[in-house]
């Protein structure tokens, strides 16, 4: 495989399980001058368990504006860099973007290696709607946070959230007042030994009794619109339609990828014609 000189190479790493990595990530690593990560402490966990001895010089949100002038010049005396984040798809609510931007100023080229995620591991087994909204980290101050899950509520899309173990609870009471009715996915340490997915309705979800670790993602099913603000007529026709060929089931499928109502709303509309048409 080729790896180009001037350019930086933005790549995913594992968020738990250090098999998770590409066969490709491992190859522009070992390649590199030099990798750009977080913590040298975390990332070097990884290189040893794959035996990459590539220079770590240590990138994050408190000295990226300083380290900026200096990898830029690296980058354009020919080098091959790589940027990690302790986990997961870098720049995704990690830095980077400053460095980025540079890049793309500089006419140096910026190349994804894609790979693990916690926003699709999490999404990709949610069960709910992929059509989504991912803010990341949500406000600290309650104030902040009310203001901006107020305006988040209106929107009909799954939404995607990381937020501190330390503070599920701080998080969950604002969760229960700004999103009733909803379902709600708390994936924790995906991947790892102790990886565990609690799924609930918000109003029946329980304060957490026993701290979490690490950082959690959570995510909000998508706000289903309720049967009378539907045009109930357009779902009977659909269902009369598809009823000809095609079975109860895909009937409601096929319904529910254009219409945003509750699934047994449409189930029971596509019922009554089913067994109507077949008496």
């Amino acid at each position: 495989m080729k790896v180009n000189s001037k350019n930086l190479y933005i790549i995913s790493t594992p968020i738990g399980n250090l098999e998770d990595i590409t066969l490709r990530a491992l190859e522009v690593l070992k390649k590199s001058d030099i990798i750009l990560c977080e913590d040298t402490r975390h990332s070097i966990k990884l290189l040893n368990h794959y035996k990459i001895k590539t220079k770590l010089v240590s990138y994050h949100k408190f000295n990226e504006k300083k380290q900026i002038g200096s990898i830029i010049r690296y980058l354009n005396d020919g080098k091959i860099l790589s940027l990690v984040s302790d986990a997961g798809t870098p720049l995704l609510s990690d830095p980077g973007r400053l460095l980025v931007n540079e890049c793309l100023i500089n006419n140096i080229k910026v190349t994804p290696i894609p790979g693990v995620s916690s926003i699709t591991a999490a999404m990709s087994i949610s069960g709910f709607n992929d059509q989504f909204l991912f803010y990341g980290f949500l406000p600290k101050k309650i104030n902040e946070l009310e203001k901006v899950l107020n305006s988040l509520s209106n929107c009909h899309f799954t939404q995607v959230f990381f937020i501190p173990s330390k503070k599920i609870n701080f998080y969950l009471n604002s969760f229960k007042k700004f999103f009733p009715g909803r379902e709600i996915l708390i994936a924790k340490e995906i991947t790892k030994i102790h990886e565990e997915f609690i799924r609930e309705d918000i109003n029946k979800l329980e304060i957490m009794k026993h701290s979490l670790k690490g950082e959690i993602t959570v995510i909000i099913s998508n706000k289903e619109l309720n049967i009378e603000e539907v045009n109930e007529e357009i779902i009977v026709n659909k269902a009369k339609k598809y009823l000809k060929n095609y079975s109860l089931k895909d009937t409601v499928n096929l319904i529910l990828e254009t219409e945003k109502v509750k699934r047994k709303k449409v189930y029971d509309i596509c019922l009554k014609i089913n067994n109507a048409k077949n008496n």
